[in-house]
């Protein structure tokens, strides 16, 4: 007898070990970035050392979502890279927190 694979859906689970003055960042894609890899760097100077992290699919109680997780990252202020050159925008990560930014909207508007 060969064990058949479960109808139910497959849950991911993420353990953050945060505090203090560590955070995590969860950024959203789409489908499309599966396998991707996304680019943070400190602060908004192009020159500085950039951090990356690889987007996959997370299953969870609303079905399939894409994300790239950082799950230790600094407090501070932090770019989002769109590719090697281009930033998408900005986001805060705050200590002992998980801050969210979403890869899906359009890349803001500088000054607006």
């Amino acid at each position: 007898m060969h064990p058949t694979p479960s109808s139910h859906a497959r849950t991911d689970s993420l353990v953050l070990d945060i505090g203090g003055a560590i955070g995590a960042l969860v950024i959203h894609t789409d489908a499309g970035h599966d396998g991707a890899e996304i680019e943070i760097s400190p602060g908004s100077n192009p020159a500085a050392h950039r951090s990356h992290n690889v987007v996959h699919a997370h299953h969870n109680q609303h079905g399939v979502q894409h994300s790239a997780v950082f799950p230790d990252v600094t407090e501070g202020t932090y770019t989002v890279w769109a590719d090697a050159t281009t930033p998408h925008g900005t986001v805060t990560v705050h200590g002992g927190q998980v801050s969210d930014y979403d890869l899906t909207q359009p890349a803001p508007i500088p000054g607006h």
